[in-house]
């Protein structure tokens, strides 16, 4: 089932998506304007009888938060949720970022950031600090319709994607990552509530697959080290089966329980080749 306002949206479009052209196409996507008119209305009225603090209160709930979004009633304007969003994030970045200035959401509706400095020598790129900071102002602010994050020192060559989306064009090949090396990921199969272990090269890998989008960690719990094969995948969140750590696979599998701590990732590159993962080249060669 769906849990957040966001998933249920693209299971809409989705199902639409499936629809051919045509009156039958037209009458359901009205019906879904109907009903989306009817519960926002719903809401709206809801809003107005029940106490500020209470409507705080129920925007706490990422799934109420998405619909009070999308009903334009949410109680907590957009630059402080992104605000918030941010502070939270910092504590994971640390050492990997100097700093992140908020620049506001522009006309366009694309949330601008400055990013200060680089994290060279760390578990995670420059490229996953900069994942993590789009994964938890898109959570925060899902109206946005874009976060653009400027000033990204890059480490020497580095890895182009850290997660399958569109690849590049047809003959085009990603170079060798610094110190690491592409090698091919098997097929995971069709989404489940669990993550799926695999063995690439010597190495263990986890592969999570979240509303389409595939991410790759060492297999192994930054809380208790044990293997990730039998934890649960709720949306971005990861539950260790050994020891109930959780961690967020969007957020470069930043630790939900303890911010000091974190999934190993795994580069990802989808291209005319499959896709494939960056392994290091010590343990691959």
């Amino acid at each position: 089932m769906p849990t957040t306002a966001g998933d249920t949206g693209d299971r809409i479009e989705a199902l639409l998506g499936q629809l051919p052209d045509g009156r039958g196409k037209q009458v359901a996507e009205e019906l879904v304007r109907v009903v989306v008119g009817m519960y926002g209305e719903g809401l709206e009225r809801i809003a107005g009888l029940v106490t500020e603090d209470v409507l705080l209160r129920l925007a706490g709930d990422d799934l109420v938060a998405g619909l009070l979004v999308l009903h334009d009633l949410h109680p907590v304007d957009v630059d402080t949720r992104i605000q918030r969003a941010l502070d939270e994030v910092r504590p994971y970045l640390g050492s990997h970022a100097g700093g992140v200035e908020y620049l506001g959401v522009h006309a366009d509706g694309t949330a601008r950031l400055r990013l200060e400095g680089n994290c060279q020598g760390c578990p995670s790129s420059t490229l996953t600090v900069k994942m993590a900071i789009e994964g938890a102002i898109t959570r925060a602010a899902p109206e946005v319709a874009g976060v653009e994050v400027e000033g990204v020192t890059p480490e020497p060559e580095p890895v182009p994607l850290l997660q399958v989306g569109m690849g590049p064009p047809d003959g085009w090949h990603a170079p060798e990552p610094s110190g690491s090396r592409w090698s091919a990921v098997p097929e995971p199969g069709p989404p489940t509530g669990r993550p799926v272990a695999v063995r690439i090269d010597g190495v263990d890998v986890l592969l999570c697959s979240v509303r389409g989008t595939l991410y790759a960690y060492r297999d192994s719990c930054a809380a208790c080290g044990s293997g990730l094969a039998e934890s649960t995948l709720a949306g971005s969140v990861l539950t260790c089966a050994g020891c109930d750590a959780r961690f967020d696979v969007r957020l470069a599998g930043k630790g939900l329980d303890d911010g000091g701590r974190h999934l190993d990732p795994l580069p990802l590159l989808s291209d005319s080749d499959g896709v494939r993962v960056a392994l290091p080249a010590a343990v691959t060669s």
